[in-house]
């Protein structure tokens, strides 16, 4: 690294002796990046990188995350304090527009989710053509793609902020609708006197011959839930929606792909792992010990779900919320719940050895999450699902920040083909 700090630049020599001068970049949290943007057009080289491990595709000023350090912050407000004090709407304006709103700005944003909770009655026609053992995450990825034929304006630019909130809303009615329809019971349309997690409680679990009371418990717990999980900056299917979105696809395509990502149980369903995993261990017996201990001599093929993170090489903040939030809504809802008992155990097994110290195996927030779920009454194959309503004001912020970038380009990510050389085709007679 050579210059000033103004002006930094890294040097590049390569095998033939020539050599490139590359920026560096330096982020507001003092991040460094070797800027290789004219790599291939100054020397005929690319770089090789599977998984993008050391690529930074994009900059943005949505979310910090030092995994080193367990720091996790929404546009610069650590999430302990918005885990806390806020609430998911205020926090989706926050990751959107880059500030907290006034109390008139949150009015109005509220205002225009009820508005537009709904979702055109023709739509309720696609719910059954389903099957009802169909995926709640392949329903709603349908579903939001289907939205984009009833909104063909959605890239007007004049009009972002309504579809920003269309989404938004509608997601949690589809959610809700998509389960109701597993179940066979009849739908529950949403009340525009609730705000938005109470109101999915109640589309969710309310039913047409009872008086449905909300907890207000369980809504500030479900709050918390949807703000752990609202962004992490450029994971997985955060890096799908703005691949998608820089083709020019609306934003209705840019989130399905963005659920379709996150369906995968190395990404989104990893709670349902941990929820998998301890039901099994209480089934063997409940000796979680022996369980541990094949996980550390690679026995039986065991792993240690919800424990450690691709970025986070320290406890993740999330988790220690969601332990304190399980306390709270177990004790509130009366549960004794053993898959709790065995999780406490487990972490403090994982936290006191060094084997699982010397790895770096922290709980991550998929260890708790599923546990909470659970309780609330969400089956397990809602708890993708679930991770999606969480997520996506974060896929929107970044996907209304890369189309308002000007220097926006398609992703197209480069190879290093390791194929046959060029042959000559052999006519079938001759095989």
């Amino acid at each position: 690294m050579s210059g000033t700090k103004d002006a930094q630049t890294a040097t590049l020599t390569l095998p033939d002796g020539r050599s490139t001068a590359l920026p560096i970049v330096v982020g507001s949290e003092d991040e460094h990046a070797v800027d290789i943007r004219s790599l291939r057009q100054d020397t005929g080289y690319v770089t090789l990188d599977s998984g993008y491990m050391n690529t930074g595709a994009t900059t943005s000023a949505i979310t910090y995350l030092d995994g080193e350090k367990g720091i996790l912050r929404y546009r610069g407000y650590p999430i302990e304090q918005l885990a806390e004090h806020s609430n998911f709407a205020e926090v989706s304006y926050l990751l959107i527009y880059g500030r907290l709103p006034t109390e008139v700005q949150l009015t109005e944003f509220r205002r225009q989710l009820t508005r537009h909770s709904l979702i055109h009655e023709d739509m309720l026609n696609f719910f059954g053509g389903f099957p009802p053992t169909a995926h709640p995450m392949a329903v709603l990825s349908a579903m939001v793609t289907s939205l984009s034929a009833y909104y063909p304006d959605s890239l007007d630019p004049k009009l972002l902020d309504l579809h920003i909130t269309r989404l938004l809303s509608k997601v949690r009615t589809i959610a809700a609708f998509s389960y109701k329809k597993s179940i066979g019971q009849p739908i529950i349309y949403p009340k525009n006197a609730l705000r938005y997690c109470g109101n999915f409680l109640h589309m969710m679990f309310a039913v047409p011959s009872e008086e449905y009371v909300i907890s207000p418990v369980l809504e500030k717990a479900l709050n918390q839930l949807l703000i752990l999980h609202a962004d992490h900056e450029q994971n997985c299917s955060t890096s799908t929606v703005r691949m998608i979105g820089s083709s020019g696809a609306n934003p209705y395509a840019a989130v399905a792909g963005g659920i379709l990502a996150l369906w995968g149980p190395l990404h989104g369903g990893a709670n349902q792992e941990v929820i998998e995993m301890l039901e099994g261990i209480r089934d063997d017996g409940g000796d979680y010990q022996k369980f541990l201990d094949d996980v550390k001599n690679k026995r039986g093929n065991r792993r240690l779900m919800g424990f450690g993170h691709r970025v986070y090489k320290n406890y993740d903040p999330r988790a220690k919320i969601l332990k304190a939030m399980a306390d709270e809504v177990l004790e509130h809802l009366g549960v004794d719940d053993p898959l709790l008992d065995l999780a406490k155990e487990i972490e403090a097994v994982a936290l006191r050895e060094d084997y699982f110290i010397s790895k770096k195996l922290y709980p991550n927030v998929d260890f708790y999450s599923g546990i909470l779920y659970r309780a609330m009454g969400f089956p397990t194959n809602m708890f993708t699902v679930m991770f999606a309503i969480g997520r996506l004001p974060g896929w929107i912020a970044h996907w209304r920040e890369m189309v308002q970038d000007p220097g926006t380009k398609i992703g197209r990510p480069r190879q290093i083909y390791t194929g046959e050389g060029e042959r000559q085709y052999v006519p079938m007679s001759e095989r």
